[in-house]
């Protein structure tokens, strides 16, 4: 299949190069970005050399659309929304990266994106690409939305009590911390290295832009309005998700139980990983792949589950799930260019 990324000289788009290069059925056949366009991309990333000699260029809908069977769009919010309806007529199925289409409500985009919405019939035609939750709808997708990097790692953590029903929905507290190619490679002080090594900050707290996708899925799964709480942490690593989940249990359950109705329903999925009892995943631990690691806790004393989930931001968080959903759609196996060991340390 004939592919091109939007938004190539990003991290996220760097990260989509690299995973397409382990990939046996695809081919990397344009490379957009507007702000670098005619540069070579070896001139943005030299560790390149070897693997990949193309240059960047300018957008052109119509000859992307002819060379291309299918676009991955690395690009930040407010972007998308405008250019994938134009490739979408053209017969060229997209993979959104960025957030334009996952709010099925559009004055919900505006509300939290502060950016006005996409054109409702693409909400509501658009698929939500997390592929745990979603699968069958993945594979007859022409437009998928791929999930936020918080959301992932929170909803891979909540699916299997929020499918069995054994939480009191309004109790959900999460934790979340991230590494900090989380905010894109533009220069921002607050991401400079002296504002970030050896700090840790609570950024974004109660407006966070994954609020609305937490909840809308939680509400898809059952049925209820769900407010959560949900504060977002910088932390000084390059990449990296934890998600530390806290909800109380409706009933007395035991760790015992709980373990093995998260093995039970992910015994299938290729890149979820349940910890031991009594052990707890680490961002290291997944560091470049695109596993998903979950740990869990029974707090007896206050009949609490605490649920610890890690992702790279980058690979399960952004573009290896991109991918593993161009696995889903093309029909070739799930885990196609995507099964390698995580780098440790």
């Amino acid at each position: 299949m004939k592919v091109g990324i939007v938004g190539a000289n990003g991290y996220s788009g760097i990260e989509l190069i690299r995973l397409l290069q382990h990939h046996p059925y695809t081919d990397l056949t344009k490379m957009i970005s507007h702000s670098t366009s005619g540069k070579n991309i070896l001139e943005l990333y030299p560790h390149l050399e070897n693997f990949v000699d193309m240059s960047l260029e300018h957008i052109d809908i119509e000859e992307i659309a002819r060379e291309v069977d299918l676009v991955f769009f690395a690009t930040p919010a407010g972007v998308t929304k405008d250019l994938i309806p134009d490739f979408l007529e053209k017969g060229v199925t997209c993979i959104d990266v960025s957030g334009d289409f996952r709010l099925k409500k559009p004055e919900d985009y505006k509300q939290w994106y502060k950016k006005s919405p996409a054109n409702d019939q693409y909400l509501q035609e658009s698929v939500y690409g997390l592929p745990e939750l979603n699968r069958h709808k993945i594979k007859e997708a022409k437009l998928i939305a791929n999930p936020g990097c918080f959301p992932t790692a929170t909803l891979l953590g909540l699916i299997p009590v929020l499918q069995h029903k054994v939480i009191d929905l309004y109790s959900i507290h999460i934790d979340a911390k991230t590494g900090v190619s989380g905010a894109g490679r533009n220069v921002n002080v607050a991401n400079l290295f002296t504002e970030v090594n050896e700090n840790i900050k609570a950024y974004k707290v109660g407006h966070h832009q994954h609020i609305p996708e937490i909840e809308q899925v939680i509400r898809e799964i059952s049925g209820e309005e769900a407010p959560i709480s949900f504060v977002t942490h910088l932390i000084p690593i390059n990449r990296g998700i934890m998600s530390t989940i806290y909800c109380d249990l409706i009933h007395n359950l035991s760790i015992e139980e709980i373990y093995q109705l998260y093995k039970e329903m992910y015994k299938n999925e290729p890149f979820i990983r349940i910890r031991q009892v009594g052990q707890y995943p680490t961002t290291k631990e997944i560091f470049g792949s695109n596993f998903c690691d979950i740990g869990l806790y029974v707090d007896e004393r206050t009949n609490r589950l605490i649920i610890i989930s890690v992702i790279d931001n980058l690979v399960k968080g952004a573009s290896g799930q991109a991918i593993q959903n161009l696995n889903i759609l093309a029909g070739w196996e799930e885990t196609t260019g995507l099964m390698n060991v995580p780098l440790y340390p």
